[in-house]
């Protein structure tokens, strides 16, 4: 009998309450899949916008009960039937079966092998939990964009989860940087390599770019409509937030492309790797045990954090 885990059940879409730790059947790694015992569970905003209203575990059919999160690491416990690659006790990350139910705010999680990788041994697991869909995100957009050595990209947001960990990849290519944020996040785009730190309560990135090869869009309305403008003829803006009308990108010459992050256990692959060399390193705000889920869902929720928040069970 596979026994029992704590998790935290979502029973009806809702306020940040609706998180309520309880202990429930231990999951089992079936076909294709790994058990994993959760060291760290990333938080990221679809989880808070998924507890709120659905989102789209309500669009794909899913309903209450469920256990939110996608971003894990931790230890392999048992490996089901066709998984390959990995033994039991391998430490590994990932983001699962995403958009689809995985369960990541529990102390056990039955995840597809395909979707996870080794996790980097220099970083911890809470690091590593930060990781996945931020990293993932970002390194599939700039494919969609074709983002070369030598370009210059526009990362909007760059001090928050998404943004700070583009930002590096967006280095890691090559690329030059310009980034938006805050003045409280000015070091750290700094820090983070930024060639083109722009604090955005002084400063129109609008007036200050121009010929941008690729902008990472994630904050739509009149940062969106203002976007457009600094791109080159025959630029890219991929969106990460919603579909761009195609009547905006054909007004300015340019390309417009929406992107759902999916998971790729061979782009945790190369992920990990640019961890290990210290040329990626996440960015952690906060940790929350299980029993704080509800306190870090409002930090979550009000936008102001720096990096990532995590869930530690």
């Amino acid at each position: 009998m596979p026994g029992t885990m704590r998790a935290l059940v979502t029973h009806e879409w809702g306020d940040p309450e609706q998180l309520r730790l309880e202990a429930i059947p231990r999951p089992e790694a079936g076909e294709g899949e790994l058990l994993v015992r959760v060291a760290a569970a990333g938080i990221n905003p679809v989880d808070w916008k998924t507890r709120r209203n659905g989102g789209l575990m309500k669009s794909r059919g899913i309903e209450p009960p469920v256990i939110l999160g996608w971003d894990i690491s931790g230890v392999v416990e048992a490996i089901g039937p066709g998984a390959e690659g990995f033994a039991v006790g391998d430490e590994v990350f990932g983001l699962g079966n995403f958009p689809k139910a995985l369960g990541a705010y529990a102390e056990y999680v039955a995840v597809p092998a395909a979707d996870v990788a080794i996790k980097p041994p220099n970083i911890s697991h809470v690091e590593a939990a930060s990781l996945p869909l931020a990293a993932l995100t970002a390194h599939q957009a700039f494919e969609l964009g074709g983002l070369a050595a030598g370009q210059l990209v526009l990362v909007q947001a760059a001090g928050g989860g998404v943004g700070s960990i583009a930002v590096q990849l967006a280095k890691a290519r090559g690329a030059r940087v310009a980034g938006t944020a805050g003045t409280a996040n000015q070091d750290l785009l700094r820090d983070l390599g930024v060639d083109i730190p722009i604090d955005y309560t002084t400063t129109d990135f609008a007036d200050v770019l121009s010929e941008v090869d690729v902008v990472l869009e994630s904050q739509g309305g009149d940062v969106r409509r203002r976007s457009w403008g600094v791109l080159r003829q025959g630029g890219v803006m991929v969106s990460i937030l919603g579909p761009l009308p195609q009547e905006d990108a054909d007004a300015h010459g340019v390309r417009g492309v929406h992107m759902l992050v999916r998971p790729d256990g061979a782009q945790m692959a190369e992920i990990a790797e640019l961890a290990a060399a210290g040329k990626l390193r996440a960015i952690v705000h906060e940790t929350f045990p299980f029993e704080r889920a509800a306190d870090a869902h409002r930090v979550a929720e009000s936008g102001h954090a720096t990096g990532k928040l995590v869930l530690v069970p």
